[in-house]
């Protein structure tokens, strides 16, 4: 029946195609004719051609109605999609499923839908007080000369805190540190802290002389914790440069990899972050993707921004070269390639020059651990023994010996730590 319809509309179409090639030769013809009554007969054939496309299309919208695309089930494909549906276990039966294809199968039930989470921050407590003691202040210093390298290393450190609201916690931090500074003065006006024991004990100088003494405690630690709070920004962007640059020739390899295979550019960082191999590069990259995607920015734009608030200058020219080579449509892979190349050299004599001052710092580590306490030891003993300058005792000597190495030891793991470079 469905194909008996199909010829039906197939001829009404072209009936309806020859009605119409038929009013256009008429009114073409209308203009030219000798007489008005010929014009009356042409109009009236009109007419009725007008009537008879109209009834023609009628027709056509009933057997479009009558037309069905769907094709019933037949009695055996019924019953076959009955079983189907009845064998929950898919090895029973007449239909019979291979191992692999099982395995396959209950490993996609298995699988878990992963969903996005959401990362909500609360507002910092520490942060809310100092804001509530010195936003005022804060906002009147924000533009100072003073403040603005601050500002940048705040923005480019990767720091969850605006500046204003970092100035507030600056001058909380240094108001603290003055009252314990202030509680520490009085403390030892009163009392003296030795390594003999009693250790703590009253103390028996005049109190003027005293005061002049430790007066500096009132300056010094609120000075250095101000110090401390204002660098703190600048030594943290300094932390994320290292990593980005050991984790940016690999990344870079990886890039040029994506952007052979003609992907749109800005997906190509979408995939770098996806991958969860380069964590610190993942935050630069985010933030480049919420330029685009939040902010509205075409690529070029979004990458100019990130390479002015960029912690790392290598970094910055890449995402400048980029902008660059999309805007003169150049080729990305040789692009990739090229700065992979740079970037690898560059990753290669920083490791030799890592190498370098680790043997350097191992000859003067032997000669400080290992012979500089011998002879002071020696000479100590000496100096107790004849009875000359300062008499120390046995366990004092050694106190100091395993204190002096001690201290030495946490000095060059700290100094080897911070060259280290990561990766």
């Amino acid at each position: 029946m469905g194909e008996d319809n199909f010829f039906i509309l197939k001829k009404t179409i072209s009936e309806e195609k020859r009605i119409v090639s038929e009013i256009v030769n008429l009114l073409e013809n209308s203009g030219k004719s000798r007489s008005s009554d010929e014009d009356k007969i042409i109009s009236i054939q009109i007419d009725k051609l007008k009537k008879k496309l109209n009834d023609a299309n009628l027709r056509n919208n009933e057997i479009v109605e009558k037309i069905n695309l769907t094709k019933a089930l037949n009695k055996s494909e019924v019953n076959i999609s009955k079983k189907i549906t009845e064998n929950k276990d898919l090895g029973i039966g007449k239909f019979k499923i291979a191992e692999l294809e099982k395995e396959t199968i209950k490993r996609l039930k298995k699988k878990e839908i992963k969903y996005g989470k959401k990362e909500e921050k609360k507002p910092n407590r520490y942060v809310k007080i100092s804001n509530k003691f010195f936003s005022k202040k804060s906002l009147s210093l924000l533009n100072k000369e003073f403040f603005r390298p601050m500002k940048k290393d705040l923005t480019k450190a990767n720091i969850d805190i605006l500046p204003v609201s970092y100035i507030s916690v600056i001058m909380f931090t240094t108001m603290l540190s003055f009252f314990a500074s202030f509680f520490l003065f009085l403390f030892l006006l009163f009392f003296n802290i030795s390594a003999n024991l009693p250790i703590i004990t009253f103390v028996e100088e005049n109190i003027f002389i005293r005061v002049v003494k430790i007066i500096w405690i009132l300056i010094v630690i609120p000075l250095l914790t101000f110090i401390i709070m204002y660098f703190y920004p600048s030594m943290e962007r300094k932390s994320n440069e290292d990593r980005i640059n050991q984790e940016l020739p690999f990344a870079t390899i990886h890039m040029s990899a994506i952007s052979g295979s003609m992907i749109e550019p800005s997906k190509i960082f979408s995939i770098i972050i996806s991958t969860g191999e380069y964590p610190y590069l993942k935050r630069e990259f985010t933030k480049l993707l919420n330029e685009i995607n939040v902010y509205g920015l075409d690529l070029v734009s979004a990458l100019r921004n990130s390479a002015l608030n960029s912690p790392s200058k290598k970094l910055s020219e890449l995402f400048n070269g980029l902008a660059t080579t999309i805007n003169s449509g150049g080729n990305l892979t040789e692009f990739f390639d090229k700065r992979a190349q740079t970037l690898l050299f560059d990753y290669r004599l920083e490791r030799e020059k890592y190498t370098r001052t680790a043997e350097t710092f191992m000859d003067i580590y032997i000669s400080l651990v290992i012979a500089a306490p011998m002879i002071l030891m020696l000479l100590l003993m000496m100096i107790k023994i004849s009875g000359l300058g300062i008499s120390l005792s046995t366990s004092m000597i050694t106190l100091i010996m395993v204190l002096g190495v001690s201290i030495i030891n946490i000095l060059f793991l700290t100094f080897l730590h911070l060259k280290q470079p990561s990766g």
